[in-house]
């Protein structure tokens, strides 16, 4: 599915999930047609603004799968910033973030049995504050792995916590500020 409801291309898009959406919704931030997760969307024009583009970074955390076993090594060069090219195609250095490997993916996103990567894989909990275009998948690239899924599981405290692939789930406006840690 795509992360928007008007599309020139023949692709799934959000205005087909089960949901009357309000008019003017839309999405903020993006999850590319491979990525599945957290999706916020919003009539409050001023939220992307507030969110993403703000001096204040936010937490975005993805459960990625990552083909082959990832070293010790390349592991700390996730943690403290690869070199990735960006849409400007100059090289940008990514900031340090936290990054974990993850034994139990199923205790922090059901992942419905969809086989994506043949063993050996990594799964990885990892955590940034910016988001440049494929900034994920490029850093893994950067390490000489591919990315096999990705999966936002949260930004800042705002969590799926249990929400099923096309659910969509309402939230006060005045506790999403409050959980995405800006202020209106």
């Amino acid at each position: 599915m795509v992360s928007q409801f008007v599309s020139t291309h023949n692709v799934r898009l959000l205005g087909e999930l089960n949901f009357e959406f309000p008019e003017g919704t839309h999405a903020i931030g993006r999850l590319d047609n491979h990525s599945e997760g957290l999706l916020v969307l919003t009539t409050n024009k001023k939220m992307t603004r507030l969110l993403f583009s703000s001096q204040t970074p936010h937490k975005r955390t993805y459960l990625v799968q990552v083909n082959n076993i990832i070293s010790d090594e390349n592991l700390v060069r996730l943690q403290t910033g690869v070199n990735i090219r960006i849409k400007t195609g100059s090289i940008y250095t990514t900031p340090a973030c936290d990054v974990l490997v993850i034994t139990e993916p199923e205790k922090i996103y059901s992942l419905g049995g969809r086989l994506t990567a043949y063993e050996p894989f990594t799964w990885l909990l990892l955590t940034i504050t910016e988001g440049k275009y494929h900034q994920v998948r490029k850093m893994i690239a950067a390490i000489r792995h591919k990315c096999k899924r990705l999966i936002r599981v949260s930004i800042e405290e705002l969590e799926l916590d249990g929400l099923q692939p096309g659910g969509v789930r309402e939230i006060d406006e005045m506790e999403i500020f409050e959980k995405l840690k800006i202020v209106n």
